[in-house]
């Protein structure tokens, strides 16, 4: 009896410990809002259905939706049809040999659904569509975090008995999103006649889509390197910081860190795209210490793409760091401080200049592609430290992924004043020790 209590006891903290993991995973004390919204409005009856507008707004502070773009979908209740749409296309037409005389533009019962290419011809067009589904993260261009598109629905007899389409999805543009349930919502009010009226939907459903990198089960996509003008040791990324496996039973080409190859025609074949490097990463974040001030100390930041085939438009990175909670300066990437919750260190997001450096270029066969910019952070006198790894990040994201840290006894250290220093560490210590004091 008592084994058996015991049991029960592990068994229930097992599960309570994978539901913790499965909020906590899902849950960003840096963006606790973010979500994509899915709102569907149903502006004017048609004699067999309606017509509806699908608007997608990203509302992730710092994750972006790259290309290959969004992909929603649903499933159709009472067998509708798309009789036609602008702004977006069904990728499938469907089965639509029951009709004669009149064919719809998509007849699935599951329709998957994209957005247009910027070539898309005028009359294919809405307002906010045709960027081949990329959508911005709010916080650095909310006018393109928004898309829309509009189609007009039928094959419901007489006046239409509307239902909630079911099993929403959206892939943006892998999986790892999970839809609510598209629920009645107090309908969507428009102004219109220069701001003089307002105009409402006659229903609104709405839906919000979460990410979760549990679900996507994806490796790190990015991994962080750490070196300091004090110390000449540089910590390199993690080995297999992202992936050593084999895929399609080809173990990876490539070893030793540094080393950039151009990838094997079979590689190609199977998305292999990385340069070798011990940490088989597609992207490395470096942040170099450059030097300490009296009232201020300057970093390095090397973002490199280490993808031969695959560049990173409109890129961002948020750090974690304890120091941002003092004034910052940036000369090559744009930045702004991203509130937090309480106990959490101060977080900034960074993305690159306009027609400067909003593309990290994929790598050649010499070097990897690369953004760079050097940060001036204030001090706060009283907390202010080089020890104890206070001059590091605490933790990097690139374009919403988390990257793989060093382990903190890997940190540059200052030199070990239990060992006997040399002259240059005589002179290194007074020159911070003079700096660090004004003198």
């Amino acid at each position: 009896m008592m084994l058996l209590l015991i049991y029960l006891k592990v068994l229930v903290l097992i599960v309570l410990l994978v539901n913790t993991w499965n909020v906590a995973d899902c849950y960003d004390p840096l963006d606790p809002n973010g979500n994509i919204s899915i709102t569907i409005d149903i502006y004017q009856w048609t004699p067999d259905g309606y017509q509806a507008r699908v608007t997608i707004q990203n509302y992730y502070q710092y994750r972006h939706v790259e290309k290959p773009g969004w992909a929603l979908g649903w499933r159709w209740i009472n067998k509708e049809v798309i009789w036609s749409m602008t702004g977006a296309i069904a990728t499938h037409q469907g089965d639509c040999s029951n009709f004669t005389t009149r064919v719809p533009y998509c007849c699935k019962e599951n329709p998957v659904l994209i957005d247009l290419t910027p070539e898309a011809p005028p009359e294919t067009r809405t307002a906010n569509c045709c960027r081949s589904g990329v959508l911005t993260a709010s916080a650095i261009d909310m006018p393109n975090s928004l898309s829309y598109f509009d189609m007009i629905i039928g094959h419901l007899d007489g006046k239409p008995n509307v239902q909630i389409p079911h099993n929403l999805t959206l892939l943006a543009p892998s999986i790892g999103y999970t839809c609510s349930p598209l629920v009645d919502s107090t309908p969507t009010t428009v102004i219109v006649d220069g701001g003089l009226r307002k105009e409402q939907a006659f229903r609104t459903w709405k839906s919000a889509c979460t990410y979760s990198s549990f679900v996507a089960k994806k490796s790190p996509a990015c991994c962080v390197s750490l070196s300091t003008f004090y110390n000449t040791r540089i910590t390199p990324c993690p080995a297999c910081s992202c992936d050593c496996g084999t895929v399609g039973n080809v173990p990876p080409q490539c070893t030793g860190e540094g080393s950039v190859k151009p990838p094997l025609e079979r590689d190609i074949q199977l998305n292999r795209y990385i340069g070798c490097t011990d940490h088989m990463c597609a992207v490395r974040v470096h942040w170099h210490v450059k030097s300490n001030y009296k009232g201020h100390w300057r970093v390095k930041v090397t973002v490199s793409n280490y993808d031969f085939v695959n560049n990173h438009s409109n890129w961002n990175l948020v750090i974690q760091h304890p120091s941002f909670n003092q004034s910052l300066q940036t000369f090559s990437f744009n930045y702004t401080k991203l509130p937090t919750s309480a106990g959490t260190d101060e977080a900034a997001l960074f993305w690159g200049l306009n027609y400067y450096n909003t593309m990290l270029v994929h790598a050649d066969e010499k070097d990897p592609g690369s953004v760079t910019t050097d940060v001036l952070m204030n001090k706060d006198l009283e907390s202010f430290t080089l020890s104890n790894g206070w001059a590091f990040p605490r933790r990097i994201y690139f374009n919403g992924d988390n990257c793989q840290m060093p382990m903190p006894d890997e940190f540059p250290a200052l030199p070990n004043s239990g060992l006997r220093p040399s002259n240059f560490q005589h002179i290194l210590f007074l020159i911070i020790f003079l700096i660090f004091h004004g003198v």
